[in-house]
């Protein structure tokens, strides 16, 4: 296949991939809105046994549940004034539950169930996410044969990266728990970069400048944008944090949101002292120095500070919630400057966006 044709399907690719992210983020968001919860999942689990009960002729106890001024959702009370006097799940359910049971016994009851739909759409949407991130993974591999080297040689190629590396954190993180909750926002996340990328980064597939042409490139530009993905993930996390506090009761406990945020950048953070590392040998290699306070080079480490912040602060002074929230989103902050800001906005070494 000609080199022509190898960009034109990537970018095609790309194309498709904004397509399947942008439907997986609509199933993904009906899934958060209309889900089912824990909490009503144990409802009817209590319901059916409550009903079998019933249908053997034992005795079944209406118990209604205590009133706690606000719902319960996975685990975590939202009330203003005293705290929740149910001691699980299961004893708010239950009560729910028997009362069902009573109306079914007395063929008060609408009928079976009608089907899971919220559950459905998001399992499709996580479907359609797998569809993404294998066009997105088209698209760079595409990218690479057509300009014959890695896919991470300017701007449009690093986003292009980033947002595939975002989409695969959140699907092995998915694998191993369930972090469903984070879909539609990973999705927007990723289809608003592949469309940055299209409308202002885009740069006709090619050779790239000198300094870039080295294996160096494979080594720390990948460490950066894999500690990137991770961290964008962990940045969502934060906002959603942050609006959870406001009063979103349908966004996850803000417990489960502050653990996968922290998680990430665990992972994440050696990943990117070493790309600061690599970064430092690469310029001794090409510029025969390994600092010299290119605007590139100093964010990138204010970058690492910012985040080594966080993490102290997590592990040695007890941040939690709020506090250590806007820390990493701070972080976030510089990691997006250093992204897209050194690249447009300040002349240096690093400025090879080729976006005038």
């Amino acid at each position: 296949m000609s080199v022509e044709r190898l960009a034109e399907l990537s970018d095609l690719f790309v194309v498709a991939a904004v397509l399947l992210y942008v439907v997986a983020m609509v199933g993904f968001a009906v899934d958060l809105a209309f889900g089912r919860t824990r909490l009503d999942r144990a409802a009817d689990r209590a319901t059916d046994r409550a009903t079998d009960r019933a249908a053997d002729g034992e005795p079944v106890e209406a118990r209604q549940p205590v009133a706690v001024g606000a719902a319960v959702r996975d685990g975590e009370s939202s009330a203003t004034s005293e705290p929740a006097s149910v001691t699980s799940e299961a004893s708010v359910a239950a009560g729910a539950g028997a009362a069902e049971a009573g109306a079914r016994a007395v063929g008060t009851t609408n009928g079976p169930k009608a089907p899971n739909v919220p559950a459905r759409a998001g399992t499709v949407a996580l479907a359609l996410a797998w569809l993404g991130w294998a066009a997105n993974f088209g698209a760079l591999v595409t990218r690479g044969l057509a300009a014959d080297r890695w896919p991470w040689g300017n701007m449009y190629e690093f986003v292009v990266a980033i947002c595939f590396a975002a989409v695969t954190a959140f699907l092995v993180t998915q694998i191993r728990h369930n972090v469903r909750f984070l879909g539609a926002f990973v999705m927007v996340t990723a289809a608003l970069g592949l469309g940055l990328a299209v409308k202002v980064f885009y740069t006709v597939a090619g050779p790239v400048v000198p300094a870039l042409d080295s294996y160096w490139i494979a080594i720390h530009v990948t460490a950066a944008i894999i500690a990137t993905g991770l961290m964008t993930m962990a940045g969502v996390s934060g906002i959603l944090y942050l609006m959870r506090g406001d009063g979103a009761s349908r966004l996850p406990a803000r417990a489960d949101l502050e653990r996968v945020a922290h998680r990430a950048i665990v992972f994440a953070f050696p990943l990117w002292t070493f790309a600061v590392i690599a970064g430092a040998l690469w310029a001794d290699r090409a510029w025969g120095r390994y600092w010299g306070w290119d605007p590139k080079e100093v964010w990138a480490f204010i970058t690492w500070v910012a985040y080594a912040a966080y993490l102290h602060a997590k592990a040695t002074a007890g941040w939690k919630g709020r506090a250590s929230t806007i820390v990493q989103l701070v972080a976030f902050g510089c990691l997006m400057f250093n992204l897209i800001g050194v690249n447009i906005f300040i002349d240096g070494l690093h400025s090879y966006a080729d976006v005038d």
